[in-house]
């Protein structure tokens, strides 16, 4: 039982939290705060799915990791941690995952990141 959360940038009430380019516009851990609130909607989504309860979760199976950055940029992978982390600190041995960390050209609404998700769930 998959349940895939579509790609979430870092909205918090209602707002853009964080837009521009990584390494650009924003440094590591302003881009790393972008990606962990990512997660934190990908979280909320996946609670929603499970009719509230996070302990139908078995697994995070994957991460997309999209970085809107300059072609030159190279620290997707250290962008995206700021996910792949929270994931780890919320579900323990259960958020370990897969995952990819790419760099794109922009994304929706200007944001610096973008996370989607696929977690195996309990029936």
């Amino acid at each position: 039982n998959l349940v895939y959360v579509s790609g979430q940038i870092p909205m918090k009430d209602g707002e853009l939290a964080y837009k521009g380019k990584c390494g650009v516009d924003t440094d590591m851990e302003t881009a790393q705060a972008a990606a962990k609130l990512c997660c934190i909607n990908l979280i909320v989504a996946v609670k929603a799915a499970c009719g509230g309860d996070l302990e139908k979760v078995e697994k995070v199976v994957r991460l997309g990791g999209f970085v809107s950055c300059p072609p030159d940029y190279c620290d997707q992978p250290y962008v995206v941690n700021g996910a792949s982390d929270l994931m780890h600190a919320v579900f323990g041995e259960k958020g370990r995952h897969c995952r990819t960390a790419v760099g794109v050209a922009s994304l929706p609404l200007g944001a610096c990141v973008e996370v989607d998700a696929i977690f195996q769930i309990k029936n």
